[in-house]
């Protein structure tokens, strides 16, 4: 079984900073993608950024240039630093992982339970 962990999140002033992680443990046998999403009350999850296990990284355009996603591959963790928060960031914040249990097992995703973070104008 597959667990996804996450912390980092709270309540902050817009204009700060905050940073998430996400540390997976269970049967894990290689991760190939680990990502951060996020839903806000109303609207769809949606992606935030993205990282595999070669380091190529993706983002959404809102959060370009302010949230940094980085992974820890020994650690099976990933982080988000999250800069200059803005009131819309305001969301429930999920981990996600692509992973095999086995090697011959196929890519399956799992979630961590979500932590929220809460920008403050």
């Amino acid at each position: 079984q597959v667990q996804l962990v996450e912390s980092g999140g709270g309540l902050v002033q817009a204009g700060g900073s905050l940073r998430l992680s996400c540390t997976a443990s269970g049967i894990i046998f290689n991760i190939n993608a680990m990502g951060w999403y996020r839903q806000a009350p109303g609207k769809q999850r949606e992606l935030v950024a993205r990282i595999t296990s070669g380091g190529s990284t993706n983002y959404a355009d809102s959060v370009k240039g302010r949230f940094t996603i980085s992974r820890d591959n020994a650690k099976n963790t990933v982080y988000l630093q999250m800069n200059s928060l803005k009131p819309e960031d305001t969301a429930v914040y999920y981990c996600n992982a692509e992973l095999r249990e086995r090697p011959w097992g196929s890519l399956r995703q799992y979630w961590g339970q979500g932590t929220q973070v809460t920008v403050s104008s």
